[in-house]
Parts: structure tokens; C-alpha cells; sequence
């Protein structure tokens, strides 16, 4: 039989039963990927829609998590639900003995957050949070590239989340109120990834502007920090923004997008400077001076998907292949930068993280 072949049966033999607790857009998009990398044992949410979509496939459906523990004991759980369910409903996994990979953020609260670190570490029951951008490899070849000395010892990252988010994303109102908008929503991956990338961040200075939309919650925002390695960051966000430059539209992970070539961050070091995730390193070829020619070099990345990296992930934690790339510890941490941002805000005053 050819090794490749062999190589997929066994992973099939292998699949890990995953139940998924949330069957909203985000739970959905998931399914298929279970389906690619695991088998999906369940479906839970409460929503009369929730046992068609079930039905379609090919699984049982239970209104909350308590009915499925009672039915059936799955390997791994997925939870998608509102983020002010993920600590209550994680906890029980944990005291199931079941390895958890709930959606970002971890919870809404570093708080809340740190009681599931502590019930995570305290069991040794895995917990990942669902931070998928780690798992696009343009992010696994940008954080070779800084480690292996190529751009020399960073100095200054620029990051930028600049979109429109249509009238219409706004009907429903939860959108127009306080935590809602950009910082939290979106801003957390990018602050994920710079972490992920350039290391902890110490403080953090910030302003947030409501002056477009006038709602309860911030469209615009500017913020300024320094990591432990000595390097500082200036990333602007605006969702009323008519242009390209984010994560979304330049990184061809999701076909709900527009694809626009380009980047949305740049790694700027003593050595070289990397822009992602177009992943072009540019550095002059002979002496460094800014009358000298500068060249620039593509790093090659093969695409794949991310949210099924993500998933098969997840199948080598549960297996014990492998310790999870974002921890309950991680996913508290780029909350923790978070939270600082809106204190920043909202008192003007530099926030210090560590």
C-alpha cells in the first residue's frame, strides 16, 4: 500500500469525536473542518434552527452541554457560543476530562479568564483558544524568519485593521454598544499575532474616536506600545474606513473577502524589515544606509486553509501529539493587551501590563 495512503487511513482510524456548543455562523463554518479532520459527534444550541442543521449532519442535537455529558462523552468540544458562556461552559468540559478549543476571546474578562488558566493547568485537561490566524503559515514563516535573526533586533511594527463594515452590520444593535466594536472584535487577532511574533507587550498608550457613526462604541482607534524586546508599535483601526489594508482583505484566508494584494503589518528590524502577509523581506544587498539600493525577497508560503490547520491541531492535542500553540495562558495574555487598550482609552493614561 503507498506510505501516503496508509498515512491518511491511519489518521482516519485515529479521528477524535468532536461535538461542537454553539451552531451560530461561527459553529457552522467549523463543521466542515471537523468533518475534515474528526468526527463530529453532536451538536449543541438551544435554537429551534440548531436541529435542522444538526440533522443535515448526520449528528444528534441536545439543547445545552448538561444533556450531551448526560448522552455521551466526546474527546474533544468545540465551543462557539457567546463569549460570556465560554468560562462556564469550558469548566464543565474540564471536569469532564475533555480537551476544550473555545472560540476568542477566552472570555470577556481577564478575570473570568484566569479561573479557566488555573482549572486548565490545575487538571492538565487541554484548553486552546481559538485564535486561528497562528495557524496560516505565512504567521509560521514570519515567526521563522524573526527568530532565525533574519530582520536582526526589532525596532518599530506597524499594524493596521482599516475596512468599511456596511450600514446594515449595525441592525443588530448589540453591534452599536460598548464592547463591541473594533478593538475587541477584530484588534484582538492582530494583537495575537504581534504578541505571537514580537513577544509581550509592557504598556500601552491608546485613543478611540466615536465621531463617525456616533454610536456607544469606538470606530476609529490609535494605539502605541512597547514590547519586552524594546520595539514599539503604532497600529491604527478604523471599521469606517473605505480601504484594503487589514488582515481580512490582504490575507486571502476567507472567501467572504475580497482579496486585495498588499500587507497589513510590517516587522521593522536592525538588519531587515518584513511586511506580512504579502511576506516580503527587504534589505540592502551590501552596505545598510539609506542611499544605498534596498532589495526585496518574497518568502515563498504554500496556502492552506488555517481554521483546518486549526482543527487538526486540535486532533494532535487530544491524541497527546502535541501541546497546544494558543493556551488558556496564551488566549488570557492578548486579552490582557486588550483590556489595557480600552483602560488606555477611556483614562488617557499610559497602561502598564507587566
Amino acid at each position: 500500500m503507498h506510505r501516503s495512503l496508509q498515512s491518511d487511513l491511519r489518521k482516519v482510524s485515529t479521528a477524535p469525536s468532536i461535538a461542537i456548543v454553539g451552531a451560530g455562523l461561527v459553529g457552522q463554518r467549523h463543521v466542515p473542518r471537523i468533518q475534515k479532520c474528526a468526527q463530529l459527534s453532536a451538536v449543541v444550541d438551544p435554537a429551534p434552527t440548531a436541529a435542522e442543521f444538526a440533522r443535515n449532519a448526520g449528528v444528534p442535537h441536545f439543547i445545552d452541554i448538561h444533556d450531551l455529558l448526560a448522552a455521551q462523552k466526546p474527546e474533544g468540544l468545540l465551543i462557539a457560543t457567546p463569549n460570556h458562556l465560554h468560562v462556564r461552559q469550558a469548566l464543565l468540559a474540564i471536569e469532564e476530562g475533555i480537551p476544550v478549543l473555545v472560540e476568542k476571546p477566552i472570555s470577556d474578562k481577564v478575570s473570568d479568564a484566569e479561573v479557566l488558566v488555573e482549572a486548565s493547568e490545575a487538571s492538565g485537561v487541554p484548553l486552546l483558544v481559538g485564535h486561528h490566524r497562528r495557524h496560516n503559515p505565512k504567521i509560521a514563516a514570519a515567526k521563522k524568519v524573526v527568530e532565525d535573526g533574519r530582520l536582526g533586533r526589532l525596532t518599530a511594527i506597524q499594524a493596521q485593521f482599516w475596512l468599511y463594515k456596511p450600514d446594515d452590520y449595525f441592525d443588530a444593535h448589540w453591534r452599536q454598544k460598548e464592547g463591541a466594536g473594533p478593538v475587541f472584535i477584530n484588534l484582538i487577532h492582530d494583537i495575537d499575532l504581534l504578541r505571537h511574533l514580537c513577544g509581550e507587550v509592557l504598556w500601552v498608550q491608546a485613543m478611540e474616536s466615536r465621531a463617525t457613526r456616533k454610536f456607544d462604541v469606538e470606530d476609529t482607534a490609535a494605539i502605541v506600545m512597547e514590547f519586552e524586546c524594546g520595539a514599539l508599535a503604532t497600529i491604527s483601526v478604523s471599521d469606517c474606513a473605505v480601504a484594503p489594508w487589514s488582515w481580512e482583505l490582504t490575507a486571502s484566508e476567507n472567501d467572504a473577502y475580497p482579496h486585495v494584494p498588499g500587507r497589513c503589518y510590517a516587522l521593522g528590524g536592525t538588519e531587515a524589515s518584513l511586511s506580512i502577509p504579502d511576506m516580503r523581506l527587504w534589505r540592502h544587498s551590501k552596505k545598510k544606509g539609506w542611499w544605498e539600493p534596498i532589495d526585496s525577497e518574497l518568502i515563498s508560503v504554500a496556502e492552506e486553509d488555517p481554521f483546518v490547520r486549526q482543527i487538526d491541531h486540535f486532533c494532535e492535542v487530544i491524541r497527546g501529539q502535541a501541546e497546544p500553540l494558543v493556551s488558556a495562558r496564551e488566549g488570557t495574555e492578548t486579552l490582557r493587551v486588550v483590556e489595557a487598550i480600552k483602560k488606555a482609552a477611556a483614562t488617557g493614561e499610559t497602561v502598564s501590563i507587566r
